[in-house]
């Protein structure tokens, strides 16, 4: 049997795994030892050994999942469509099959997908500090992935914290979505599908916090079923706002721009509004129909060229603004101010963090955390403390401390910021299949 590798954007260095190996046998040369979220297949994550290959980047780092051929298929495909939609889920790489280990013995197929750099699953997240105070931060990460899901028409039929990937933002977190293997496109999605998949992830995330208790992580004390009546409450708020209807009359006709301002505000852009006007035209319903996260993320990139998340992106959009305020910029274009900033504060932070601590923190949580900082020392202090100085001691007094929650580049590769190597793979790919057959 032929090894079988089908690929978008292929490595050549996938050849060279021990694809003859079972998974769990594969040896510390290649698995990176990073925290795996609990799965019912057996995973690893690997980084390949790209060396001496001129512009290759530095050891890209993957997923790797046994599973069923067909499933890894299935899953590799509804991946990719969640790329292609635009929605928050890892992205997939490749599957290989035709494995066939030393005993002639035929292995399971193989799934590929790019590791997420600085995310981390949520038992990690509690191991690394995390307590009963970020529960609330990881359930509202959690709905508003899986509103997003549901606006797009996705079913995902396991929704859990176990199948989702979690990345700092700004204090807060955003989800990813990691295991695809149940979902299904249905549109319409149907109310009853979008209310089992809350049932479901109410279900299992009660389980998970559960765990957490037994194992001391949470106190026994802490209130589970307050927190399945959060995600049920959360979900439905969030839903009603981004998609029910509102009526008024035509001398109430301000409240179209607070309904577009209340949902920016949301993180959310309406790019469509179904307006309908009475017989008389005396009152006025609106509905939102088409709704996408990311308004001050789009806006940031817009002005910088920054992919961020969209609560660090608001974070850093009032820095800007506070940063033309103080230099009495007002009357400058936005772009011009915005570069200004990104050039003479944003990327001259950035590049203070030493080469060995690029691995803790990604450029745009450095950046929220500086500010945090700032404010604890100019309390202190009874002034403003300088954003740089403040850099160098929470540098020195908190990220060096920190735990890496990414795999931190190789300190030749040119010092480049972490937050360099961590855009997502945008737009089409090509598909390719390597058969290593003789």
């Amino acid at each position: 049997m032929a090894l079988r590798i089908v690929a978008n954007r292929p490595d050549p260095a996938l050849v060279r795994l021990p694809w003859s190996l079972p998974l769990a046998d594969w040896s510390d040369d290649v698995v990176v030892p990073l925290p795996r979220g609990i799965s019912r297949h057996v995973v690893r994550i690997v980084r390949l050994d790209t060396r001496g290959r001129p512009g290759a980047p530095a050891g890209s780092t993957y997923a790797v999942k046994e599973t069923e051929e067909a499933i890894a298929f299935r899953e590799y495909g509804m991946l990719r469509d969640l790329q292609r939609s635009g929605l928050p889920a890892v992205v997939a790489q490749g599957v290989v099959t035709g494995r066939v280990g030393a005993d002639g013995e035929a292995l399971p197929a193989a799934l590929l997908t790019q590791h997420l750099r600085f995310s981390l699953p949520y038992r990690s997240l509690f191991a690394h500090g995390a307590g009963a105070d970020h529960v609330s931060s990881l359930v509202d990460a959690l709905v508003v992935l899986l509103v997003r899901l549901h606006l797009a028409d996705f079913y995902w039929g396991d929704v859990s914290l176990s199948n989702v990937l979690f990345r700092r933002d700004a204090g807060g977190f955003a989800a990813y979505l990691v295991d695809a293997e149940t979902g299904e496109w249905r549109s319409p999605l149907s109310d009853r599908l979008r209310e089992y998949d809350v049932e479901v992830g109410c279900q299992n995330v009660f389980a998970e916090l559960c765990d957490l208790q037994a194992a001391g992580t949470l106190d026994e004390d802490f209130g589970t079923h307050a927190v399945v009546a959060m995600i049920e409450e959360r979900y439905g708020a969030l839903w009603g706002e981004l998609t029910g209807s509102e009526e008024f009359t035509t001398d109430e006709m301000w409240r179209i721009e607070q309904r577009i301002q209340r949902l920016n505000d949301l993180g959310f852009d309406v790019e469509e509004l179904d307006i309908v006007t009475d017989f008389d035209g005396d009152r006025v319903e609106i509905q939102p129909r088409v709704v996408e996260l990311g308004h001050h993320c789009r806006e940031l990139r817009a002005l910088t060229g920054l992919d961020v998340e969209d609560a660090q992106a608001r974070r850093m959009l009032n820095d800007i603004a506070a940063f033309s305020a103080h230099h009495d910029l007002g009357g400058a274009d936005r772009g011009l101010v915005a570069h200004r900033w990104l050039t003479t504060v944003y990327e001259p932070l950035v590049a203070m963090v030493p080469a060995e601590a690029r691995g803790k923190l990604d450029g745009p949580e450095l950046f929220h955390e500086v500010l945090e900082h700032r404010w604890y020392l100019s309390e202190l202090a009874g002034h403003e403390v300088d954003i740089f100085e403040t850099a160098h001691d929470y540098i020195d007094r908190i990220l060096l401390g920190r735990p890496d929650e990414a795999v931190a580049p190789p300190l030749d590769d040119g010092l480049v910021p972490a937050d360099a190597a961590d855009a997502a793979v945008g737009g089409e790919t090509r598909e390719t299949t390597v058969d290593t057959s003789p």
